[in-house]
């Protein structure tokens, strides 16, 4: 019973000790309240939770990265391909992989360099539709003066089919990478702008953006470090939605004769050369369909999970 007591004094000893330490010590005190939480860190680890995206992930990555690689794997160089109607339509084998094209030419070099293409246009007009779409989206719902100017635009914009402006551009302006590109960012940036402007709205009047503004916080500044980190998972979820879509709207573009030139490669001008042919050739559309469906349902995918993973309602 006396080691007891002995045990119990000594105890409160210590904890008599420590409180004084932490009265006395504010490092002592932030410490006692320290947390480790990082917020990329719990994304991460909830996105590694998912074992089906990480596998997609897996796969996305490696099809990427095995399209640079093909090409100097490849026995011919797409730069350095020559036209002969006596190799047209030859089927897969070991001297042509993919077999060859209605013109005698090596199918393997052309879908892969074609998969380098759509890959890089939908990344360039991924990027460029979320950096457009987040600043107007931002000034969108923040400034109240700019709410009717941005609605208009984006009605007069939104209500006409996107694929009527391709046809114009195509028309009156020319078809290029470079023209494709321009033109998709400046019709795709109005569903990110429009998901952040609602969500710029609901968080502008919270208590903490009204402390700044109290205090005098420049706009700017406000929607950097309070707002936009609100938005992280909505703007990840549109960002990885993006690519997918921009390959499938340059596809069928390009499907249509609307896309890029005959003179850049793309999966959607391999599909729209393949369509006199498939029946007979299946292989001139399998391989190019394939890569599309690949890129675009995997992204998809990866883009959900991450978007669920980056919600800080779903970190413990």
């Amino acid at each position: 019973m006396e080691d007891q007591n002995k045990v119990l004094d000594q105890k409160l000893e210590n904890e008599d000790e420590l409180f004084h330490f932490v009265e006395y010590s504010p490092e002592a005190a932030e410490m006692i309240g320290y947390s480790d939480y990082s917020y990329w860190k719990s994304v991460f680890q909830n996105f590694l939770k998912r074992k089906s995206a990480v596998v997609l992930s897996i796969i996305f990555f490696a099809l990427v990265i095995f399209s640079f690689i093909a090409l100097a794997i490849g026995k011919y160089d797409y730069a350095n391909l020559v036209t002969d109607s006596t190799k047209a339509f030859i089927s897969p084998n070991s001297e042509y992989w993919f077999g060859t094209d209605n013109i005698g030419r090596d199918y393997w070099c052309q879908v892969w360099y074609a998969s380098q293409t759509s890959i890089k246009l939908a990344l360039i007009v991924a990027v460029g539709e979320c950096a457009l779409g987040i600043t107007i989206g931002c000034l969108w719902g923040y400034v109240r003066q700019l709410d009717r100017f941005f609605t208009e635009l984006y009605n007069l914009i939104n209500n006409v089919p996107v694929i009527l402006y391709m046809t114009l551009i195509a028309l009156l302006i020319g078809q290029s990478f470079t023209i494709m590109s321009i033109s998709l960012i400046c019709f795709g940036w109005m569903v990110m702008a429009r998901n952040v402007r609602n969500l710029v709205m609901m968080y502008r009047d919270r208590e903490f953006n009204l402390a700044s503004r109290t205090l005098g916080t420049p706009i700017g500044r406000i929607l950097i470090k309070n707002v936009l980190p609100q938005l992280i998972s909505v703007i990840i979820l549109r960002l990885a939605l993006s690519i997918p879509g921009t390959i499938g709207m340059e596809s069928t573009l390009s499907y249509l004769g609307l896309g890029l030139d005959i003179n850049t490669p793309s999966l959607g001008i391999l599909l729209r050369n393949a369509r006199s042919y498939f029946l007979d050739y299946p292989y001139l559309l399998v391989f190019p369909a394939v890569i599309v469906s690949i890129i675009t349902i995997t992204f998809y995918l990866i883009g959900n999970a991450f978007s669920d993973a980056a919600d800080p309602r779903n970190h413990v």
